[in-house]
Parts: C-alpha cells; sequence; structure tokens
C-alpha cells in the first residue's frame, strides 16, 4: 500500500505504479508507516488536491538513530513533520519554473522555501522525481525528510 496511502487512487493504477517504483529501487514503506501512525489516512484519501512530497525509504534512512523510533512515538510531532510536506492544491513542476525564491504554505502551516536555481529543492530536500498525478492531487518525491522550525 505505499502509494496509495498518500495518493487515493485505483487499485489497478496502484499496482502498476508501485510495481515501477520498485523496480526503481525507490520503496515507501517508512513513509507508509508513518502516515498510519500519525492518523492521516483518510485525510490524504479525502478529494483535496493536495501536492505531496514524497520522501523515500532512503530519506528516512538519512536521519540520526533513533530519530525516526522518537518520532513515530510522538503522534502530535509526527503530524506536524508529515503535514510538512503537503500543500494544498495540485502543484505541478510546470508551476514551480517561476517559483525561486517564494514560500509555499504547507498544510502544516509553516511556509516552505522554493529553490529552482540548481533543480528544484523545497526547503532542504531535493526534488528527484515529478508529477505523480493522482485522483486527488501530486506526488512529488524528495530525497529527504522535511522538518518545520
Amino acid at each position: 500500500m505505499f502509494i496509495l496511502i498518500i495518493c487515493y487512487i485505483s487499485w489497478e493504477l496502484y499496482y502498476a505504479r508501485y510495481r515501477r517504483y520498485r523496480s526503481s529501487g525507490r520503496s515507501f514503506s517508512t513513509l507508509v508507516t508513518a502516515v498510519k501512525a500519525a492518523g492521516l489516512v483518510e485525510t490524504l484519501k479525502s478529494a483535496g488536491p493536495f501536492t505531496v512530497f514524497a520522501p523515500t525509504n532512503e530519506a528516512f534512512a538519512k536521519l540520526p538513530a533513533g530519530t525516526l523510533e522518537a518520532v513515530l512515538a510522538d503522534k502530535a510531532k509526527l503530524s506536524a513533520i508529515l503535514t510538512y510536506h503537503v500543500v494544498a492544491g495540485k502543484v505541478m513542476a510546470a508551476d514551480v519554473v517561476g517559483m525561486h525564491g517564494k514560500v509555499a504554505t504547507t498544510v502544516q502551516g509553516s511556509g516552505l522555501h522554493i529553490d529552482t536555481a540548481h533543480g528544484v529543492k523545497v526547503g532542504t530536500a531535493t526534488v528527484t522525481k515529478t508529477d505523480i498525478v493522482c485522483s486527488n492531487g501530486v506526488i512529488h518525491i524528495i530525497d529527504s525528510i522535511l522538518i518545520p522550525s
């Protein structure tokens, strides 16, 4: 149920995307576990639209030892971190081209700085894959975890 949690899409489409990302070495099981632990499944399955910056398992692995376990045990902190990865509305890669230096407001409430000088960065994360279109928005894959200040 990797991408399905983030994006409420049909099983057929989910399965095709799941196979594609598994074959490319990308996995989202840690994100899925975190979304479930925070109680955000139903929220992310709602009509949206949402733009989700989805970190891979490799992104979670970059966290210092013990950090993930501590955050998973703190539902409020976990929810704040996860909703910091979500922007209301459907923001496609083409929309970001002219947004260098701007700030996108996250569902968590804090701003996320956008840098398009060398590729695309949101906060401290680099966007590695864009425009995974879903019935309730879009997913962009990122290489690190975004932590609100």
